[in-house]
């Protein structure tokens, strides 16, 4: 079977296991650990405050090193930086389990950081060299039905993990799992050919220093401005100077040439407000519901149909974009979670539940109709020599919507806005997706 119709098929189910569960175990690590940041905070003698920093130190290692593991992936092959990556995420969760203070811990967490962006930013390549073109959305549906399913569960998991055995034990338990996935991996994932250039050292250092400083900076914005302005500024410059060194790279780590095809640049741009919404409604719908005398179980039941729709729609729209026109699917399902954050916004928070949950349901839906399809706009469109490019773009792009809508919310809330009115934002950036998936439509793509 040629490279371009993927692996042969029984190779290729081992294969999206491997892909599947390395992606559990990353994205199970962030739901669990954000349970366990109280246990965290006792047990260390810090503050709630100081704890968050956990979370903090392995988002911006993610962050910054997203695209630049992605053009080493190109570079030295998928499989063994991803292998690489991944034994390393292993390492740090290791170090984590067994830390005796925070400064050991934080380090282990950037370890852990540093393996997750490997892994992370080649998952996407990896999956568009395992599955024929034709099966691409299927493929990627899986993978967001993954994602969603353990967004899902993993606060669960962790409260029972965290309650049984202490919170050391959610990083350890990844480091078995881990270690199967690179072992079963090495002969199980795809090798792609590493392509005979140098590695873009430069352009690396000024991403990792532009995207880190970006995330820092707006984390910062609503709670120290004077200390955020700064980094922010230091974003700003460090970036204009990764514009300038890239626009001379053939092949360059940020992919310029990639946001130069329309389609994966209206994909990109669609995903960044898509992800800003799901994270304003995150962090906004908590305090609206507090504020209505919502208890914290009842809070987490009433969320609970935005992760689990995902799940059911995911994998249903992935397999439809490789039948229609990938924008379709992505602008109806826009406008579906614009209508269901709008209703969760204007909606009475009490005394039934169900209105809101049906509402979040609607918005799950379209959320799960409109990820896959997208995702695979920025895979499909990408020449196949830069999937490992096109797939770090994909998930830099959903880590700068999260960052900056997490930021907006911050910011109104400094300003005394309704978590009521916050959510209507989420509806704005929603229908944004929803315009820019038409634009997209409209060219055919």
């Amino acid at each position: 079977m040629s490279a371009e119709e993927g692996l042969p098929p029984r190779r290729r189910l081992a294969a999206t296991l491997c892909i599947a569960v390395g992606i559990a175990v990353t994205v199970l690590d962030a739901a669990m650990v954000n349970v366990a940041l109280p246990g965290i905070a006792r047990d260390l003698g810090i503050s709630p405050a100081t704890a968050t920093w956990v979370v903090n130190a392995y988002q911006l290692a993610v962050v910054g090193l997203l695209l630049p593991f992605a053009n080493l992936g190109e570079v030295l092959g998928f499989r063994r930086v991803y292998q690489a990556g991944l034994s390393v995420y292993v390492l740090g969760a290791l170090g984590a389990g067994l830390a005796p203070d925070l400064p050991f811990l934080l380090g282990c967490r950037v370890l852990q950081g540093v393996g997750a962006a490997a892994t992370l930013s080649l998952t996407a390549g990896l999956i568009r060299h395992t599955y024929p073109a034709s099966q691409l959305g299927r493929a990627i549906g899986i993978n967001a039905f993954t994602v969603a399913s353990c967004s899902a569960i993993g606060p669960s998991i962790g409260a029972l993990i965290i309650t049984l055995a202490g919170w050391p034990f959610i990083f350890l338990l990844a480091v078995p799992t881990g270690l199967l996935v690179v072992l079963v991996g090495s002969r199980a994932l795809p090798e792609v050919p590493p392509q005979r250039r140098p590695f873009d050292l430069a352009g690396a250092l000024l991403t990792v220093l532009s995207l880190a400083s970006l995330i820092l900076g707006l984390d910062l914005l609503p709670v120290l401005p004077l200390l955020a302005l700064p980094i922010l500024a230091l974003s700003a410059g460090s970036f204009w100077l990764l514009l300038r060194v890239e626009l001379s790279r053939p092949l360059p780590v940020l992919p310029l040439d990639l946001l130069a095809i329309r389609p994966v640049r209206l994909a990109v741009a669609a995903s960044c407000c898509m992800f800003g919404a799901q994270a304003i409604l995150y962090v906004a719908l908590p305090f609206h519901l507090t504020a209505a005398g919502r208890s914290v179980a009842e809070i987490g039941l009433m969320v609970s149909p935005w992760p689990a729709a995902i799940a059911l729609a995911a994998p249903i729209a992935g397999r439809l974009s490789d039948r229609v026109l990938s924008a379709w699917p992505c602008a109806i399902g826009a406008v579906a979670v614009a209508g269901g954050l709008g209703a969760a916004a204007l909606l009475p928070p009490g005394p039934a539940m169900w209105p809101i949950m049906l509402s979040l349901a609607l918005a799950g839906i379209g959320f799960g109709s409109f990820q896959a399809p997208n995702n695979r706009a920025m895979l499909g469109h990408a020449p196949r020599s830069r999937a490992g490019a096109a797939g770090g773009m994909q998930s830099t792009g959903r880590v700068l919507g999260q960052a900056l809508g997490t930021m907006l919310v911050g910011v109104c809330f400094h300003l005394g806005l309704s978590p009521a009115l916050v959510i209507g934002l989420a509806t704005v950036a929603a229908g944004t997706a929803a315009a820019l998936s038409l634009i997209r439509a409209r060219g055919g793509a």
